[in-house]
């Protein structure tokens, strides 16, 4: 058994759609990044990556490829899955995260994010996910409603 933790944090901006766990929640505001900015599916992939020793997102997908620009991270989840997991013999037992967010509101969503990513992940049961939704109670940027973060815990085999 290994684990992995992974942890993302992106700015909030005008002018892009906000995607966490790859569902479209209606906002005034999207996350900036390269590519859509969902924090959820970064520190998974992070994670994952983690618990396999095989570096990060950023050694993945680099920042500076223009192949990745604006690329829809549910796919670059299921290349690490097909690739960097199943891939290499790897058998994903659970993933526990957290999204940090004042707002907006994120549990009506969390259904659809742990569908779309046991779908991907291929799990059996959909309890081998586990996202729960949290506010820094107004501290620093994600409390102060600049960003959210997202931290995701995996254990694999």
């Amino acid at each position: 058994m290994r684990i992995g933790i992974g942890y993302d944090l992106h700015k909030l901006t005008a002018d892009r759609k906000l995607i966490i766990g790859g569902v479209e929640i209606p906002h005034t505001k999207g996350l900036l990044g390269h590519t859509d900015a969902d924090v959820l599916i970064h520190a998974v992939i992070d994670a994952l990556l983690g618990a396999t020793g095989q570096g990060d997102i950023g050694t993945q997908f680099p920042d500076n490829d223009q192949k990745w620009k604006n690329a829809d991270s549910m796919k670059l989840l299921e290349i690490i899955y097909k690739n960097n997991i199943k891939g290499k013999g790897f058998k994903i037992t659970n993933i526990d995260s957290t999204i940090i967010a004042e707002e907006p509101k994120l549990k009506p969503y969390v259904s659809d994010m742990k569908k779309k990513i046991s779908h991907i992940l291929e799990f059996t049961d959909i309890s081998q996910i586990n996202i729960k939704s949290k506010t820094n109670e107004g501290m620093d940027s994600t409390g102060q409603k600049n960003a959210i973060a997202a931290w995701a815990v995996v254990l694999v085999s």
